[in-house]
């Protein structure tokens, strides 16, 4: 049964009125729909979070009557995830601010959600390239080792050698034991008040500005070696995203278990419509996908199209 299968927009909290009187933290992750759609999950301990990742089932079976079997047991590791620090802090030279028709807090407020915003698709790029994006972000679905090599078990090839996409098969239903987003210090979203300092001028002397900090804790947890699987080095040509891909992809992850979202560019989708188009019997284009195999499709524009090739 899943613990807390609750998304990210439930879990966090913005510390500021201001800013967190509008429609929603929905509103501030339209740009990050993976980050909308995943589980999430507070750290266990503040900025450290602590799991137990499966990576053998428990060997079980039949015996006769007065004779025994072998016991076996399944198999974890202790993973431990130092969540990273997302800093959305800006500064406003305090001269610009107060000329705001609505004041420098109203400008100020609408700044921290713009920079909020910014910071999620930033955080999604960190979701799925981990260290590919910043070495000082967090561990992503591209730094898993059973989708970091194409000879891994969760790796579909597409056959592509440049210009390159992925797609991203993400199992997220139980907190415990799916792709889940881990919410550093309880969830909370810290802006600080702003404050008034000397700054640097880009070109020569000093001006006052008015600082405000915006920062977050996040990580990603991958609960098992069936969370995640990749259909890598898609190209943007013979080599794109077609069902017979997928399909090959679904297949790996267990019945009972199975991948809960595609997760792809606009490319990508775009061949897989135009795929559609060539086999359909009418001669008429097809719709843009939003499933596959009743596997939902996520499109966002955090996944490039020059990923390094798979080898």
């Amino acid at each position: 049964m899943a613990h807390n299968p609750a998304p990210l927009s439930e879990l966090l909290k913005i510390n500021d009125q201001n800013v967190a009187d509008i429609d929603g933290i929905s509103d501030l992750l339209q740009d990050a729909p993976l980050l909308k759609t995943l589980v999430a999950e507070f750290a266990s301990n503040g900025t450290q979070h602590k799991y137990l990742k499966e990576t053998s089932a428990p060997v079980v079976g039949f015996r006769a009557i007065n004779d025994g079997r072998d016991h076996g047991h399944s198999n974890d590791t202790k993973v431990t995830v130092d969540l990273a620090l997302l800093d959305c802090s800006f500064h406003v030279d305090s001269a610009f601010a107060d000329e705001y028709r609505f004041g420098k807090e109203a400008w100020i407020a609408r700044e921290s959600q713009r920079a909020l915003q910014a910071g999620f698709f930033k955080a999604e790029e960190q979701l799925i390239y981990g260290t590919g994006a910043s070495s000082a972000g967090f561990t992503g679905l591209a730094d898993a080792s059973t989708i970091d090599a194409l000879a891994d078990e969760m790796v579909v090839d597409g056959g592509g050698a440049t210009a390159l996409s992925s797609v991203y098969l993400v199992r997220s239903v139980d907190a415990l034991t799916d792709c889940t987003l881990i919410t550093g210090n309880d969830g909370n979203i810290s802006v600080g008040a702003s404050y008034e300092q000397m700054m640097a001028g880009s070109s020569t002397g000093m001006f006052n500005a008015y600082v405000t900090p915006v920062q977050a804790y996040l990580g990603l947890q991958i609960g098992s070696i069936y969370s995640v699987g990749r259909i890598a080095n898609l190209d943007a040509s013979a080599n794109g995203l077609t069902d017979d891909k997928i399909s090959d992809a679904l297949a790996k992850f267990p019945a009972a278990r199975p991948a809960t979202h595609l997760v792809m560019n606009r490319r990508s989708l775009q061949q897989l419509q135009a795929s559609r188009t060539a086999t359909n019997p009418t001669g008429a284009p097809a719709p843009f996908p939003q499933s596959a195999f009743g596997v939902d499709i996520v499109v966002t524009d955090a996944v490039t199209d020059s990923e390094t090739a798979l080898v």
